[in-house]
């Protein structure tokens, strides 16, 4: 089992985490928001973080709440991410390129970026730049804001984008002009629907992404619980990949849903390629904190 963070992600940090809370700098400024696998104590003192902190993420309920500003700073803001190459069979790889977000302090308490699933944008880009296809297809559910979305198209693919919430897939456009990319597809939708119907139609991909959420609802009331619908989901989705060259990650983000199970649904397909493990960022005074489990694999 591989354990992945990113590495020298200069405009993200993880400060501190624990007492159900996490400390982090997004480009120049610092948030408070919950975080409920932090089990552990803090490092720092609760001092020592609002003394550092702009915001602080007040929960009302389960899925809401408001930000406390404790210092000046906009409620919208940008940072960026430079994707680095990985070691590669090509040596002719292109130099590395920059992503951009668009950044928002949200009354659910994200602001815009998973900053963990920087260790797959590097692996999207790498697998991209080494497929002999000349524009891979690339398909990303679940996209949210788009950093997967972002990171294929900088590589040269062809990017199909699906999430349920057009609100988001907005926000997701904004990140690939602010990016200096153009001419991926926007496609709000239900993803296992989208899915169904590109079986259907015959499509294939080169490259799949998946984030599915715990829990979700598609744009006409569709239910999506991961438990109860992951495995229906990967059968049809391992039938979208290309077989000459394809490559896939899946990610999941819910307590007690092991990597294991990401084995079980994949090995079939993916045979001695396939790598799991967890997904986390490492805290600069100390703790690592979990943020899902992955599998993913490769065919060239």
């Amino acid at each position: 089992m591989q354990l992945l963070s990113p590495q020298n992600f200069k405009d993200y940090e993880l400060i501190d985490v624990g007492g159900f809370e996490k400390l982090e700098r997004f480009g120049q400024y610092i948030t408070i928001r919950p975080e409920p696998q932090a089990v552990w104590d803090k490092v720092l003192t609760n001092i020592e973080w609002e003394k550092r902190a702009h915001v602080k993420f007040i929960s009302k309920s389960s899925s809401s709440g408001e930000w406390k500003k404790l210092k000046a700073m906009p409620d919208r803001w940008n940072m960026s991410y430079e994707i680095k190459k990985q070691e590669s069979r090509n040596k002719n790889l292109e130099p590395a390129s920059t992503i951009s977000f668009r950044l928002a302090l949200t009354s659910f308490k994200h602001v815009g970026i998973f900053p963990e699933q920087a260790s797959n944008w590097d692996y999207i880009f790498d697998s991209i730049k080494e497929m002999k296809t000349p524009t891979p297809r690339i398909l990303n559910l679940f996209a949210y804001t788009g950093g997967a979305s972002l990171a294929a198209k900088a590589a040269g693919a062809d990017v199909t984008h699906v999430d349920s919430i057009k609100q988001v897939v907005t926000w997701s456009k904004e990140n690939m002009e602010q990016s200096h990319l153009e001419n991926i597809r926007w496609v709000v939708e239900d993803a296992l629907k989208f899915v169904k119907r590109e079986e259907k139609r015959g499509n294939k991909y080169n490259g799949i992404i998946l984030d599915p959420p715990a829990f979700g609802h598609g744009p006409n009331g569709e239910k999506w619980k991961l438990e109860d619908n992951i495995n229906e989901m990967m059968k049809g989705v391992l039938n979208l990949l290309d077989e000459q060259e394809h490559f896939l990650i899946l990610n999941a983000y819910s307590l007690g849903f092991s990597s294991l199970i990401i084995e079980n649904l994949l090995k079939q397909k993916a045979k001695e390629t396939l790598h799991v493990g967890e997904l986390f960022l490492q805290a600069t005074e100390g703790p690592k904190l979990p943020l899902g489990v992955f599998g993913r694999f490769r065919n060239y």
